[in-house]
Formats: C-alpha cells, sequence, structure tokens
C-alpha cells in the first residue's frame, strides 16, 4: 500500500476502521458515473495535484472507502468534486455516504447550497417525504436579522475544469419558473406544485448556484434562488409540513443573505410569521413580522402592505387591539398606493387585506364583522386563486356554523366542494374532514340534505 493510504489507515482512522459502516452510497455513485474503482483514485489523484496534494490513490483505497473507511477530511472535496463533474451535477457529502469536514473550532462548515441540493432530492423523494412532513417546527427559533455576508471578489478557483458558466438568461429562466410554479400553486395546489419546486431547484438551480459567472450574475442567482425557496417552504407550510416548511424558510434567508437581498429577506421572514401564527405562536408571529419589517426599511407601497397586514393579525393575537388596527390602517393606505403588477411572489392585494381584516375581528371576538370582511375578500379574490378559495370557503363556513348560520355555511360548503374537487392540497382534505364532521349533528337538516350527494361524489373522486 502506498504512503498516503498507509497514513489515512493509521492511529485514530485504523480504530474507525475496526467498526467501519459500509458506504453503499459511493458505490452507488460509481456505478451511475460508469466508472471503475481505479478511475475514481485515479482522477481525484489528478485533482489533488491542482490542489497541491501528493496523492497517490489506488482502487485499494476507493475499496477502503466503500467499505467504510473514511477518506481524510481534505480528500473528500475531491472524491465530491470528481463525482459532479463525471455526471454532470452537484453531488453533495450526504449522497456520497460522507461526512463534512470538521473545521478547527470542531463545528461544521455550513454550505446552503450543498443542504439546499439535499433538502429538495429528500423533498422529491415519496418514500422519505413523509419523514421530512413530520419533522418538528421550533418555536425557540431565533428571530434572524440581516446581516448581509461578506462575499469575496471572487470565488476560490474549484479544482478541475468549469463545465459550465451561467449569466443573466439563467437568472430569468429560474424567475419565470417560480413564477409558472406559483401560478400552478394558485390553480391545482401545493400537492402538485411543491414537487416541481424541489425537482427544479436540485436539476436546475443547484448546478446553477455552482457555475462560474460574474459578481453580479452569482448575486442575482442566489436571489432568484432564495425567492424559490421562499415560495417551496410556503408550500410546505401550507401543507402542515411544518418542521419542513420552516427548514426551507431558514435556507431561503441564508441564501438573500449572501445575496444581499433585503426584500426576499424580509418576505421570507413575514412568510416566518404566518406559518407561526397559523400555528398558535401569537408573541413569535409578532416578532418576525415585526423583524421583517425592520429588514426592508426601502420597501415600496405593495410590499409594506403586505408586511403590515401580517403584523396586524399577529398583534391581535397578542391582544394589542390598538397597534392591530393602526397596523391595518397603515397596510390600506399602502394599498392604495400600489400600482396594479400581480406579484406571484410576495404578492398582496384587496383580497389579502380584508383576510387579514377577518382574523383580526375574529381575534377580537367580533364574529359578524369577520363574516363580513371574509365574505368581501373572496368576492374580490381573483378567479386563477382556486387554492385559496378553498381555503376561505372553508373558513367562512366554519364562522358561519359557530354564528348558528347552518344554511349559510352549506352554501359556503358548498362552493368550497366546487374548488376543492380541482386542487390537490392537505390543508383542503383537512377542511373535508372537518366539514364532515361539523355537519355530521346536523344530518336530518335540510341543507345538509342537499349537499350530502355533492360530499360523496367529492369524496369518491378523491379516494
Amino acid at each position: 500500500m502506498n504512503t498516503v493510504n498507509a497514513m489515512e489507515l493509521s492511529g485514530v482512522e485504523y480504530m474507525a476502521s475496526r467498526k467501519r459502516t459500509p458506504n453503499p452510497a459511493l458505490d452507488r455513485l460509481l456505478e451511475q458515473a460508469r466508472w471503475t474503482r481505479t478511475q475514481l483514485a485515479q482522477q481525484v489523484n489528478r485533482l489533488g495535484r491542482q490542489a497541491g496534494l501528493d496523492l497517490t490513490y489506488d482502487r485499494t483505497a476507493v475499496a477502503h472507502w466503500i467499505a467504510g473507511t473514511p477518506p481524510k477530511p481534505q480528500v473528500r472535496p475531491l472524491i465530491l468534486e470528481a463525482l459532479s463533474a463525471r455526471l454532470g451535477r452537484p453531488v453533495t457529502h450526504a449522497e456520497a455516504g460522507l461526512e463534512p469536514a470538521v473545521s478547527v473550532k470542531g463545528s461544521q462548515p455550513v454550505d446552503t447550497v450543498e443542504e439546499l441540493i439535499d433538502l429538495g432530492r429528500a423533498d422529491m423523494d415519496p418514500s422519505r417525504r413523509g419523514i421530512l412532513a413530520a419533522s418538528l417546527f421550533s418555536a425557540a427559533l431565533p428571530v434572524p436579522l440581516f446581516q448581509q455576508k461578506a462575499r469575496a471578489a471572487s470565488d476560490p478557483v474549484t479544482p478541475g475544469k468549469a463545465t459550465t458558466r451561467i449569466g443573466t438568461s439563467q437568472v430569468a429562466s429560474v424567475r419565470s419558473m417560480t413564477t409558472r410554479i406559483a401560478d400552478i400553486l394558485d390553480e391545482f395546489g401545493a400537492g402538485h406544485a411543491r414537487p416541481m419546486a424541489a425537482a427544479f431547484l436540485v436539476n436546475t438551480v443547484g448546478p446553477w448556484l455552482r457555475a462560474q459567472a460574474s459578481e453580479q450574475v452569482k448575486r442575482d442567482m442566489l436571489a432568484a434562488a432564495s425567492d424559490l425557496t421562499y415560495l417551496t417552504g410556503w408550500m410546505a407550510m401550507y401543507e402542515k409540513a411544518h418542521g419542513l416548511g420552516q427548514t426551507y424558510y431558514v435556507k431561503a434567508l441564508d441564501l438573500a443573505n449572501e445575496a444581499g437581498d433585503h426584500v426576499t429577506y424580509c418576505r421570507t421572514l413575514r412568510g416566518m410569521s404566518l406559518q407561526a401564527s397559523n400555528l398558535g405562536h401569537g408573541r413569535m408571529s409578532l416578532e418576525l413580522a415585526d423583524s421583517a419589517a425592520e429588514a426592508a426599511p426601502s420597501a415600496g407601497p405593495r410590499l409594506v402592505a403586505f408586511l403590515r397586514g401580517q403584523q396586524a393579525h399577529a398583534a391581535s393575537m397578542v391582544g394589542d387591539r390598538r397597534q392591530a388596527h393602526a397596523r391595518l390602517h397603515e397596510a390600506e393606505t399602502a394599498l392604495l398606493k400600489a400600482d396594479n403588477r400581480r406579484d406571484a411572489i410576495g404578492g398582496y392585494d384587496q383580497t389579502a387585506y380584508l383576510f387579514h381584516v377577518s382574523h383580526v375581528l375574529m381575534e377580537e371576538g367580533d364574529l359578524e364583522g369577520s363574516i363580513k370582511a371574509m365574505k368581501q375578500s373572496i368576492r374580490v379574490q381573483p378567479p386563477q386563486e382556486r387554492q385559496g378559495r378553498v381555503h376561505a370557503y372553508a373558513v367562512l363556513a366554519q364562522r358561519q356554523l359557530r354564528g348558528g348560520y347552518l344554511d349559510a355555511a352549506c352554501q359556503s360548503w358548498g362552493r368550497f366542494l366546487d374548488e376543492y374537487e380541482h386542487v390537490s392540497s392537505v390543508r383542503g382534505d383537512d377542511h373535508f374532514v372537518t366539514m364532515r364532521k361539523a355537519l355530521a349533528p346536523y344530518a336530518k337538516a335540510r341543507a345538509v340534505k342537499e349537499l350530502a350527494g355533492r360530499v360523496r361524489e367529492v369524496a369518491a373522486a378523491k379516494a
């Protein structure tokens, strides 16, 4: 065995090899690359020379890696680079069954792009999606502050030849794809849109984030990726996969920080506030909403309304009626100054404003006012926002039933069914279950009997 390999099996690493766990992931990647173990070793040696390392690995060393002996920390990035170049896509530590190198202080360096690719790849896999969805939301997560990371004038040179260089057209593609996914979300639900977003993040955006580009294009791509990651987190949150949604949100914050993008950063914080409010964490929701507003000091009127509306809802949750109504007034005033452009991401309109009015009034115990505002919200809702109507009609029906308006509630549930039939949404599924339970005590009522046939039809279609 050559000197480098012998060193690798000495001391602590030799002790580890006695308790080693096989690494089938690396073996699978070799099969995908159609490489022999000798070929991988040769490429690692070649990259090592470019990185200033004198490596003389052979197939035996690769066999040890696959058998469970971990490669040296400085060699692991070379293995990933070799496989990434061969496969034409980023290969992460997790995919290769390797642990990231540990720094001198004992903490692992954070690679946001690698973590995002791993997260998206797991989200694409139906067998792992259930595990991800069950991950826990952290109510103890500190409220992040915008701290733009200093970027070097040029990124360090990666060993090996760069195979991709991106420009403004690739950034525009990510922006356009994000808009289209948002449109699919509105019309057909997050159940259809989120897997598309995760796949696009892994297969296209991840490689572009690793590609060569000018400094401006790098920042623009990071910002575009942050927007898409925020949208993916929003969809996970909407589908009640709250731990997963929070993880996507944190990744979106990291990308926005690196891009120096205040707007996407504060928009993501606002999404995190909405998530906290959905889970009943009023104080956390208000802190996140306030932090979002502070992170966007030069926001345009539509974004101001977007932020103030969520601040109003959060303030009402903690019983601050004065602040809640002041924020609603600010949201309404800002909305009057906004143009008529429809933003796919972070858009805010009269529908959303009235939805917040309804929530604030409900928190104050004004059921009648809340119902009236919800009706107004639905009345001005854009026709393409089918998923939004699924939720809005369900909420309206529940509040009408609470107020004793059974006939009106059944009419709203009927409109809910009309929209729900075409949408794939966990939240919609939950509303459907809630409807059946809520109406069960009134099974003999005329309005409920008339609705029962439609309920059975939709249940059969969804089965």
